[in-house]
């Protein structure tokens, strides 16, 4: 009976309680469909970039706990990051985040060096 009034309370949530935020219909397969995507799109970067590296790690992990279960309710306390369509939201962006940084390559040296000093402020310290 739990599991029923628990699929029954997936079915029915009719608000996110989140402004403009509508209730995903299916989330689970476009949040596989997403990482999928993003994990893609991070292999087109050095294996060397921090960015790469953190990020792969972190899709990885959840795209882990949504293929782990089918139960919306569990990935969103697994992952504690919100209701499951703040996660899908969290997905879309990080994606397009990946697109943008193998546009700005942040991994290449800066094209003129940094000030010797740049780093050093007057209420430091050590200084």
């Amino acid at each position: 009976m739990f599991a029923s009034r628990r699929l029954l309370n997936a079915v029915t949530k009719k608000s996110t309680g989140i402004y403009g935020l509508p209730v995903h219909p299916n989330p689970r397969p476009q949040l596989i469909s997403l990482y999928n995507d993003t994990l893609q799109t991070l292999e087109q970067i050095p294996a060397h970039a921090v960015y790469r590296q953190a990020t792969a790690a972190l899709t990885n992990h959840r795209l882990s706990v949504v293929k782990g279960t089918e139960d919306i309710a569990k990935i969103e306390q697994t992952l504690d990051c919100g209701q499951i369509e703040e996660v899908v939201v969290q997905a879309v962006d990080e994606l397009k985040l990946a697109g943008k940084m193998l546009e700005w390559k942040p991994w290449e040296p800066l094209e003129t060096p940094a000030p010797k000093d740049q780093w050093n402020y007057k209420y430091n310290d050590q200084n």
